[in-house]
């Protein structure tokens, strides 16, 4: 039977938004994501300063890889992917954050005062 039938003539239809209650889970994964919004934001603007080469590519990678985090953050607080597949992702980003980082070859080196 069609919704029309069932009104009146003088009823109005008046759709109602659906509301979604975000779980506590969600607000945090949510502002974690804003989070690493914020640093990928602040540090784009120095990474487009650096001389092109090895450092300016790291610096890019890394904040790539943050903005992958950022993305999966937001899928799980979307209900899109589970807590135990956040984690996951979250450790592969490290792992990745990781090898960018051994490959500079300041990594190792230690700044004294006379430097």
């Amino acid at each position: 039977m069609e919704l029309a039938s069932l009104r009146s003539p003088n009823e109005v239809f008046i759709p109602v938004a659906r509301v979604i209650r975000q779980t506590r889970s969600a607000r945090r994964a949510l502002d974690s994501a804003r989070v690493l919004d914020q640093v990928v934001e602040n540090q784009l603007s120095l990474v487009s300063r650096l001389p092109a080469g090895g450092s300016r590519i790291r610096a890019a990678d890394f904040l790539a890889e943050l903005v992958l985090l950022s993305q999966a953050y937001r899928h799980h607080a979307a209900g899109w992917i589970s807590r135990r597949e956040l984690e996951r992702r979250g450790l592969t980003t490290m792992q990745r954050l990781s090898v960018i980082r051994r490959r500079s070859p300041l990594t190792y080196t230690q700044f004294t005062e006379r430097d």
